[in-house]
């Protein structure tokens, strides 16, 4: 665990270091859980976003995306049931006087009895060598099963807790579980109540005239109410998805770990619009394909993992989580889930307007059910982020920093680097920036020795480095660097624009 956290402290200082995030208001001493991304960061978060849109969009026919506003009709948050149940249950530590959220605190509890599971997996695994069947011996050891059956039973009594809004039930779970505050050390708790996670403000000229708006706290919304919209201005036929990529809003008491959990976020979600009684189906495609995108990424499969959900939101009839293996453990990064006609319904009956669809083939008018693909950019970033970052040992005993980002996304794809600052090598170098910048994200370097160059684009991630010498001013041919292996080619500067874009390809699934 202290390995973990080592390793989390060097990812944010490093994205920091290197002009990827940035605390928010530093000069003013920063706000908590908000943050700023720079010149890199913001580079490879829009190539996130559009690595993902282009799946969404390009990928599918019957997929579009849309662009709604943050500031919504506030009887919008009413249907949605987000002004009357959108808390989070919150307890006290009377000692340390520190607030966190009682959900939080019992999945801490669940996560150290899953680190004596691993344990002994990891222990086991050492013992058996590669004879070892990590499937049978968690399904036979008794310690494992034991720990297992702890962790089976405190989930499903903290489901119906939370289901049935049992929130005295939940403090005496705290306690039996013997939860202290990893501040005080004690079980002096307070009451456990709910707390509403929306941003409101007002809107009008003078406060007196003014009407109660809040800020959007997710963006599925916006497509619920631009359903109509959209399936007749786009001739769409069922089924079919509407696209979104936007920021939104939660006033997060209990904010923490980076920017895995923020005050304001941004969401890459689609809705997927489909006939009832096939929605399970389309759940279960949604789910292999948001997994295939992730893969595509060239991130190994062992970090990522499925986690269904035991208690189902009101709206829901299935739902699953996509987590992936931060440094501080598995935590969502993606959800899936058959929302029902829920959504559509409610603002049918909220608005006094219809939203139904006639579809040609049954002859008859419907509310179309919807599968949801939520995911959460900042998550997204900082996993891609933290499984990037390596520190390694070279063969001449030096070592390296090195962001092995997927090439597709890295923020500079490559950077051009004249061996010396004269002798006309500054100005190949320029003409070889020119003619690629059109197509690729480039940078240009001439300041310390080559080596410290290398080391510069290793730490920010590009993926290729581009070498001018005396030997490019005489044949055209420039010395290229690969990131990862640190391997050489000698290649004549026509070739360029080819290699790299056969370098970056995507894979987008």
């Amino acid at each position: 665990m202290a390995q973990n956290e080592d390793l989390f402290k060097k990812i944010i200082s490093h994205a920091k270091e290197y002009g990827f995030i940035f605390p928010s208001s530093e000069i003013y001493d920063g706000m908590a859980a908000v943050y700023d991304y720079g010149q890199y960061g913001v580079e490879l978060k829009n190539n996130i976003k559009q690595y993902w849109w282009k799946s969404m969009t390009q990928m599918h026919e019957n997929i579009v995306g849309i662009d709604t506003a943050i500031f919504m009709h506030p009887t919008i948050w009413k249907a949605s049931g987000h002004v009357d149940a959108f808390n989070d249950p919150l307890i006290d530590n009377k000692d340390s006087k520190k607030r966190y959220r009682a959900d939080v605190l019992v999945e801490d509890h669940i996560a150290k009895i899953e680190d004596k599971i691993n344990k002994e997996v990891e222990k086991a695994e050492k013992r058996f060598g590669e004879s070892f069947d990590k499937a049978q011996f968690i399904s036979t050891n008794p310690r494992v099963m034991e720990n297992q059956a702890k962790i089976d039973s405190i989930t499903e009594r903290f489901a119906q807790l939370m289901n049935d809004n049992n929130l005295v039930g939940v403090k005496e779970l705290i306690e039996e579980l013997g939860i202290v505050c990893p501040i005080s050390g004690t079980r002096n708790w307070t009451d456990v109540r709910q707390f509403n996670l929306m941003f409101s403000t007002q809107m009008g000229s003078l406060s007196e005239d003014s009407n109660v708006v809040y800020l959007r706290p997710e963006t599925a919304q916006g497509i619920f109410v631009n359903y109509l919209n959209v399936q007749k201005t786009g001739r769409m036929k069922i089924p079919f998805g509407i696209a979104q990529i936007g920021k939104a809003f939660r006033n997060e008491i209990v904010a923490r770990q980076f920017i895995f959990r923020m005050r304001e976020f941004e969401q890459m979600e689609m809705q997927f619009f489909v006939r009832p009684g096939t929605e399970l189906q389309w759940f279960e495609y949604w789910k292999e394909t948001r997994k295939k995108w992730h893969l595509s990424l060239g991130i190994a499969e062992s970090k990522y993992r499925f986690h269904d959900h035991i208690k189902l939101a009101h709206y829901a009839n299935a739902a699953t989580d996509i987590e992936f293996e931060f440094p501080f453990g598995f935590k969502e990064l993606e959800g899936i889930h058959s929302r029902t006609d829920f959504d559509l319904k409610r603002h049918q009956e909220f608005s006094g307007k219809k939203l139904q669809y006639f579809d040609p083939e049954l002859n008859e008018s419907y509310v179309p059910y919807v599968v949801e693909t939520s995911i959460g950019l900042d998550r997204t970033f900082l996993a891609i982020f933290s499984n990037a970052l390596k520190e390694e040992k070279l063969e001449d005993g030096s070592e390296r920093v090195v962001l092995n980002l997927p090439k597709v996304l890295a923020p500079i794809k490559a950077a051009v680097l004249p061996l010396v600052k004269k002798d006309g090598m500054p100005e190949k170098a320029r003409e070889i920036m020119d003619m690629l910048k059109q197509d690729f994200m480039m940078q240009y370097d001439e300041k310390d020795a080559i080596g410290k160059r290398y080391r510069r684009q290793d730490a920010i991630g590009t993926p290729y480095c581009i070498t001018v010498d005396t030997q490019t001013l005489e044949d055209n041919t420039v010395t290229i660097r690969e990131r990862d292996t640190m391997k050489q080619d000698r290649i004549h500067i026509n070739e360029l624009f080819t290699y790299i874009s056969n370098g970056i390809r995507p894979l987008i699934k």
